[in-house]
């Protein structure tokens, strides 16, 4: 069940964009995107439970590919850019 799962927040700070999505391994990348929510401040978040585990993930904001700039830990994929790593413990 959903036992080893942790709640975990991913934010974006991007006042003027129209739309943000949350691209990761558990998304199949592109076939799954999950939407961040724009809050007030123009901070774009989402929340989802996941396993403890590694995981790789960007952002696109209005389409264009996004590094999360808050994540310490980043890893270079194979297309020459590079995915935040999320720990969760």
């Amino acid at each position: 069940g959903s036992v080893g799962n942790r709640r975990q927040t991913f934010s974006i700070t991007a006042p003027a964009a129209a739309r943000v999505q949350l691209l990761s391994c558990f998304t199949n990348w592109q076939q799954q995107p999950i939407n961040l929510q724009k809050g007030p401040d123009g901070i774009w978040r989402t929340s989802l439970p996941l396993e403890p585990g590694t995981y790789y993930y960007r952002y696109l904001v209005d389409g264009e590919w996004c590094d999360d700039p808050d994540c310490p830990l980043v890893v270079p994929n194979p297309f020459g850019c590079l995915n935040a790593v999320r720990q969760v413990h």
